[in-house]
């Protein structure tokens, strides 16, 4: 008993380190690279002093910023989320955590990359791009806070068996017919919806699927691992959520490579690719069962990033792949066409195709 508890401490505190990092870093790579393009810039119109002056008052303040958050909204904010009663005790759909580090740290590094490129547009010289370590962080730092948040309720060690059972406890969408009430679809044992004949058989069966699910899974989980090529069949869940925190970043981190072009970097074109790129992290805040993460991801990502990549490739040429532009095309589409368009009157025939 006493080394799960240990262990859960160590997670607890290894986590929130990680995301004390993730939440710190970023911000103080970024404002410590414009305090190095303000003193780059003034290079030749001040005495050195000077110089060294504003770069030291733009990292200290930067410090200052950090730790101000950190200790007025960060901490408290985690002692709310901690306590078995409360505001946040009973969320399900969204993750405070993401909302407070995505206004905390990357709105502000978003708009100091603004402000980089507006001062280097106003002295009309090129220094820095913040195009590879700045961008890079910021998207590391939001994959770094996502994984802690998505990987929380797992067990770092042993087996996913707990996870398995999370994920099976998710809802799903299912084809059950509507009952009236619950009597009409858990018929006595003797009827013949139990044996798949009658109006109840559906529940049944779906009830049935997600009790067996896992069984079959784990079959042919334990037939596969058999042989010579047994190892190339391990799988975990815990994994894959590692996985997917990065494939969801996929788009943005190509759109913040798109604005460190220099043509794109010094021209007003960064003010709709930051604002949309951080409306776009905004999606971090569901969870990833929110029943409005799809609709997030494609009103705050797909069709922004559709309108932008049309209009860059319109003025600039193909500077973004044309991959991106038709999954942006495709997801949107699809996306219309199954929620609102197949409801309407004319689709509505009762065949189905």
């Amino acid at each position: 008993m006493a080394s799960m508890v240990s262990g859960k401490k160590v997670k607890l505190v290894l986590l929130e380190v990680l995301q004390l990092a993730g939440l710190s870093v970023p911000v103080l790579v970024v404002m410590e690279r414009f305090a190095s393009l303000i003193s780059q810039l003034k290079s030749d119109e001040q005495p050195p002093g000077d110089q060294s002056t504003a770069y030291w008052l733009i990292v200290a303040a930067s410090i200052a910023y950090v730790a101000t958050v950190t200790l007025l909204v960060w901490l408290p904010a985690k002692c709310l989320l901690y306590r078995r009663s409360g505001p946040f005790c009973e969320r399900t759909t969204w993750r405070p955590v993401t909302l407070a580090y995505v206004i905390l740290s990357t709105l502000p590094c978003f708009a100091f990359l603004i402000a980089s490129s507006q001062v280097q547009v106003h002295f009309n010289k090129l220094y820095d791009t913040f195009c590879e370590l700045p961008a890079s962080l910021i998207l590391l730092s939001l994959i770094a806070v996502d994984i802690v948040e998505r990987i929380r309720p797992c067990r770092l060690t042993g087996s996913d068996d707990l996870l398995m059972d999370a994920c099976f406890l998710c809802p799903m969408v299912t084809p059950l017919e509507q009952v009236s009430t619950v009597t009409g679809q858990l018929d006595a044992p003797g009827d013949r919806s139990w044996a798949g004949d009658g109006p109840g058989a559906n529940g049944w069966a779906a009830a049935h699927s997600l009790a067996t699910g896992r069984q079959s899974s784990a079959a042919a989980s334990e037939a596969c691992w058999e042989g010579p090529l047994g190892r190339l069949c391990a799988a975990d869940l815990r994994a894959e959520l590692v996985v997917q925190a990065f494939l969801f970043w996929l788009d943005s981190a190509e759109m913040l490579r798109v604005v460190a072009l220099p043509p794109v970097y010094l021209s007003g074109w960064v003010f709709p690719i930051y604002i949309v790129s951080y409306l776009s992290s905004l999606r971090v805040v569901a969870a990833p069962h929110s029943p409005c993460l799809s609709a997030m991801g494609v009103w705050l990502q797909d069709l922004p990033y559709l309108i932008l990549r049309v209009s860059l490739t319109g003025t600039f040429g193909l500077i973004t792949p044309v991959l991106y532009l038709v999954k942006n095309l495709l997801v949107t589409l699809a996306f219309i066409y199954f929620n609102y368009i197949t409801k309407l009157k004319i689709f509505n025939t009762g065949h189905m195709f």
